[in-house]
């Protein structure tokens, strides 16, 4: 991709995370990019084409893959920690607005299946992490989808109301939330 293409790319990524899709306009995206509009056409379709180009590059989402939960101890308290940290520590208030901007009914068809690789990356390593604890013994038999599921959504609530309001809703800072909310989903899971 050429430098010009790029910085096209990265002005509409920008406006559409601070503005959202339908607020963002060809004209807003050129200036943005420091090129003119016939420039901005003559390099992509639509506006569509460039977001949805944009949105297929690495840098444009969050780094939240089943690799970046690998780093297993076979400790429960542990390794929830790591879970939940290494998912907050990548959703950056950035990603979450990005994805919010993403989720414009004009594009959520083709966006969808992106926007979806990161609860997926999480739901599924997690409930294989919860089923492997449980063969080796340490945990007892419980549904692993169902808990994998309530853990990601308060790791993506927490992730997701920080972005929308910071310390307004509330001053519990991550490392305090993450380890409380790790000790009672022990205390449960070992129930």
């Amino acid at each position: 991709m050429d430098e010009t293409s790029q910085k096209i790319i990265d002005a509409a990524m920008t406006l559409v995370r601070d503005k959202g899709y339908v607020a963002t306009t060809t004209k807003e995206i050129a200036r943005v990019a420091g090129v003119n509009e016939c420039t901005l056409f003559r390099k992509f379709k639509s506006k569509k084409d460039i977001v949805l180009q944009g949105a297929n590059q690495t840098g444009w989402r969050a780094n939240v893959a089943p690799e970046i939960f690998e780093d297993v101890k076979w400790e429960l308290q542990t390794d929830l920690e790591m879970f939940m940290r290494a998912y907050i520590d990548r959703m950056t208030p950035d990603f979450v607005n990005l994805s919010i901007g993403l989720r414009a009914p004009q594009l959520y068809g083709e966006t969808k299946q992106l926007i979806m690789k990161v609860p997926q990356a999480f739901l599924v390593t997690f409930t294989d992490y919860l089923n492997k604890m449980c063969m080796m013994g340490k945990i007892p038999e419980k549904d692993f989808q169902t808990l994998a599921l309530t853990v990601f959504s308060a790791t993506f609530g927490y992730t997701f109301l920080h972005a929308s309001f910071g310390k307004e809703l509330t001053e519990i800072e991550k490392d305090k939330y993450v380890k409380e909310s790790v000790q009672m989903f022990v205390k449960g899971i070992n129930q």
